[in-house]
């Protein structure tokens, strides 16, 4: 399995009460670290890079309100892209989360919230669900997410952009968009189409007649340099014996370090 496919095995596997589940994160070196992006809700601070069985050197964090993207070049794709470019980020994962206050949170008590600190609406842009990315659907935003950035000039087809949701009851991760089968689909040339109208138009090999051709009359043999042992009739001898294969040196097993446990489900303060 690819690494976010065993993260999300062996995280199930934790919920589930499994104390051993877990990575050796060695076997996913070429993947590692990840780039995650989150939502800034404090009751994530307990999950990550937990939730991953990653350590965290290997857990770049990035995290905004909604875990939202705006646009292929917002602020948010720069951090993205650097993280990759500069940190050596391999992954990327936009996770969202259950009961997200950004997406309950209608725009007209937003607007009141705002006001109530001191903002004065005159001077926030006039379309304020366009600004701040408001949604009603956490999934939907994670797909939009992935979108934005699967489609940014900032991030190279080498990288895999995946969409996450993490439940704040009980830890566990889910699908929302395998960036491996995104990323498959996108690599998968396309045959140009043939133009037949066009072929049809040159009429090159309409008149072509099989009897016009030429061929040289050369005979079998006259073209045979001097000695050559196929001209003067003598049968070359061909060592046919088998040149036995160099023999296979099998390299030790390397040492295999510990497996990052994952811990069992956190449960939220007041959770029952």
């Amino acid at each position: 399995m690819r690494l976010f496919e065993s993260i999300i095995d062996a995280n199930h596997r934790a919920v589930a009460g499994d104390a051993n589940a877990g990575l050796h994160p060695d076997e996913f070196a070429d993947a590692l670290p990840v780039v995650a992006l989150t939502c800034i809700d404090p009751r994530l601070n307990a999950f990550f890079p937990n939730a991953l069985a990653l350590p965290a050197e290997e857990f770049i964090w990035l995290r905004n309100a909604g875990n939202i993207i705006t646009d292929k070049l917002s602020s948010t794709m720069r951090s993205l892209a650097l993280a990759c470019a500069v940190k050596g980020g391999r992954e990327i994962a936009i996770i969202g989360h259950s009961d997200c206050q950004v997406a309950k949170t209608p725009m007209t008590l937003l607007l009141d919230k705002l006001v109530a600190l001191g903002v004065e609406r005159s001077r926030l842009p006039d379309n304020l669900a366009e600004f701040f990315g408001t949604f009603s659907s956490e999934r939907q935003n994670v797909i939009k997410a992935c979108d934005f950035a699967r489609n940014s000039p900032l991030i190279g087809l080498k990288i895999p952009v995946h969409g996450l949701m993490i439940d704040t009851e009980t830890g566990k991760l889910d699908w929302v968009v395998n960036g491996y089968e995104t990323l498959q689909t996108l690599a998968q040339p396309t045959m140009p189409k043939m133009d037949f109208a066009a072929l049809g138009s040159l009429g090159a090999f309409k008149d072509f007649d099989m009897g016009e051709m030429k061929f040289p009359e050369m005979k079998i043999g006259e073209a045979a340099l001097p000695g050559n042992p196929l001209k003067s009739g003598i049968a070359p001898v061909l060592n046919l014996s088998p040149i036995p294969p160099p023999p296979i040196v099998k390299p030790p097993p390397p040492l295999r370090p510990a497996k990052v446990p994952l811990p069992p489900p956190i449960r939220p303060r007041g959770f029952q």
